[in-house]
């Protein structure tokens, strides 16, 4: 297929977003919203195919296999293709209501399970800050301390030893740490223009797959 063609779709719905962002009007914001975000939805559709097949492949193998890990894809495939299954038959789901068993099975099993994992997660990220917080360098120092100060003006505790350490918390995050992340975000948002413009104007083609060549 001729790359000129998807670069001069690109280039023209490029400057369009750019002019409907910094110049909006009335005719603009009705093109983005028809556009962009209601075909943004039907491209989310078409898109949501053959990544659920996806899914169900790779489990599916590895199931067949009996690779490592196995019964766990088994567990997968049983909850995607039951959760389903309950969501297309269950009247009160159709319906929207909010006591069909659809939405009971998602407060009792699904929120449960994400709060298990997120608890799971906080004693591996404790792990983590104890490797990572080892003062051998003087940065690594001040991290530690005002990790330290933080987590002791968190929780109530801290309050107990001494009450201006949740002050001292909070200054930490509203002060230095702000900083820290704006300067991050300024970075990022300078780097997603740079690239936007360079796929903009046809000079990152890698998007385009084949060595972005042609």
């Amino acid at each position: 297929m001729d790359r000129r063609i998807p670069l001069t779709i690109l280039l023209v719905l490029g400057i369009v977003m750019m002019l409907q962002f910094f110049i909006p009007s009335r005719p603009s914001e009705t093109f983005f919203e028809y556009v962009f975000v209601r075909f943004g939805i039907i491209l989310f559709g078409f898109a949501l195919i053959p990544s659920v097949g996806s899914l169900i492949r790779h489990h599916w193998k590895k199931a067949a296999a009996r690779k490592q890990g196995w019964p766990y894809s088994i567990v997968a495939l049983v909850g995607l293709f039951g959760m389903a299954a309950v969501g297309f038959l269950d009247r009160e789901q159709l319906l929207g209501g909010a006591s069909g068993l659809f939405r009971r099975l998602f407060l009792n099993v699904q929120v449960p399970m994400q709060a298990s994992m997120f608890g799971i997660l906080a004693f591996y990220m404790a792990s983590a800050s104890y490797r990572a917080f080892r003062a051998r360098t003087f940065e690594a120092t001040l991290l530690l301390v005002a990790a330290f100060i933080i987590m002791f003006g968190v929780i109530p505790f801290g309050a107990y030893v001494w009450d201006k350490i949740p002050v001292i918390s909070e200054w930490f995050l509203e002060v230095p740490n702000m900083a820290a992340k704006r300067g991050i975000k300024f970075g990022v948002g300078l780097g997603i223009a740079a690239t936007s413009l360079k796929i903009i104007l046809g000079i990152e083609r890698s998007w385009m797959g084949g060595g972005g060549k042609g």
